[in-house]
């Protein structure tokens, strides 16, 4: 760390020295790394949630030889780690917690202009960046952590990648430890630091089953409430049906639910339609990585009039007597709302071992991979789980 540092940059130092310390898999990961320096030579270029285990997968990359370049997502990206990164040698990052749209693309804009040989991408704005600047060519291969992302590489994106991108997010270890059981606790305790509201008894609709939602509905219901899920496919909305949930289309639980919460990754799935149906009181989440899968500017556009309360929750009056509330802005409850944490820092400590592993397989071997999206190999998959298993003092 740089000699000079500011006030900021030292309270960011300090809990990342505390995240550090319970993340044993990413320890152990970067004494292999300074050894074996795979990224030797190699400049990174990131999007990612700014936090602090976001820093301990920094400060392991740079142990394998990395140069860092990189910015967070809107919304997410806290202050202080920013600053403390900014203090390491061989790290550069942009952005600011109150950052919207158009800085975070002028934000990743930057990241590219900086020459990355490599790109850790987090919704695949660096990637679609590359590919409308016509420069994919300067890249070898990357990394992209989540399924929107995913989705994107393979439709948006499809055949437009010449080099190979992992995408994280296609692990069924990070699916079962990171998704669902972390994505799930999460997001219910930011519902309840936001909200200072309990859980036990509300109507709760889960708008998605998918690995996140699945998690969302467990942990709700764990918690005493009682849960709904919308859900479009049918084998997704077969498996919540057989798991005990109340399974309808979301317009059809629109007079029945307290609180929902979207969880697709898909824009616009709980429209303005669907809330002119809701019950005052209404409250509206989101736990999908892009703030659009709530219709917030029809739903600016629709009401009377809107207050904000504090930094994570506005009310919207409808005109007719009825309020709902929406919190964090529509962007992902878990990491925009108040006094953020994210998912657990165990299950970051996989999530960000399926990432230093799988940039290094990129780093060694590119040029035997196949171009374009495709998931985490699956010995890597084998070894971090028998590694997780160790860590819990468990075993196959």
């Amino acid at each position: 760390m740089n000699a000079t540092i500011t006030s900021t940059a030292r309270r960011g130092a300090e809990r990342v020295e505390w995240t550090r310390s319970r993340m044993p898999l990413l320890e152990a990961a970067r004494a292999d790394l300074e050894r074996t320096r795979p990224f030797a030579g190699r400049r990174i270029g990131m999007s990612l949630h700014l936090e602090p285990k976001t820093a301990v997968l920094v400060e392991t990359l740079l142990a394998g030889g990395a140069e860092l370049v990189g910015t967070g997502n809107h919304g997410s990206t806290q202050d202080d780690i920013v600053d403390y990164l900014n203090a390491l040698d061989g790290v550069t990052v942009f952005g600011r917690r109150d950052d919207g749209i158009e800085a975070h693309a002028g934000n990743v804009a930057r990241v590219l202009d900086a020459a990355p040989d490599m790109i850790l991408d987090n919704g695949g704005d660096l990637a679609a960046e590359l590919v409308a600047r016509g420069a994919t060519g300067t890249i070898i291969g990357g990394t992209e952590e989540t399924t929107s992302g995913g989705d994107r590489l393979r439709a948006e994106l499809s055949g437009q990648i010449p080099f190979p991108v992992i995408v994280i997010n296609d692990s069924l270890l990070k699916a079962i430890g990171e998704n669902k059981h972390s994505v799930g606790q999460s997001v219910v305790e930011s519902y309840q630091r936001i909200t200072n509201s309990m859980v036990i008894g509300h109507r709760f609709v889960v708008v998605g089953y998918g690995w996140c939602g699945r998690g969302i509905a467990q942990y709700l219901r764990a918690f005493g409430a009682k849960v709904a899920v919308s859900e479009v496919d049918e084998l997704k909305a077969f498996e919540a049906a057989m798991d005990g949930f109340r399974v309808a289309p979301v317009a059809d639980l629109a007079e029945w639910g307290d609180v929902f919460i979207t969880a697709t990754g898909r824009p616009g799935v709980l429209g303005v339609d669907v809330i002119e149906r809701m019950r005052d009181g209404a409250i509206l989440a989101n736990s999908g990585h892009f703030p659009w899968e709530i219709d917030v500017e029809g739903l600016r556009a629709r009401a009377a009039s809107s207050t904000v309360l504090d930094d994570a929750i506005e009310r919207f009056d409808l005109g007719d007597g009825r309020t709902v509330a929406l919190l964090a802005n529509g962007r992902m409850v878990n990491l925009a709302g108040r006094e953020p944490k994210g998912n657990s820092i165990e299950s970051m400590d996989l999530g960000f071992l399926l990432q230093t592993l799988s940039l290094e397989r990129v780093a060694r071997d590119a040029g035997s991979l196949t171009a374009g999206a495709q998931p985490v190999p699956e010995a890597i998959d084998r070894e971090i789980a028998r590694r997780m298993l160790s860590a819990m003092g468990a075993a196959a």
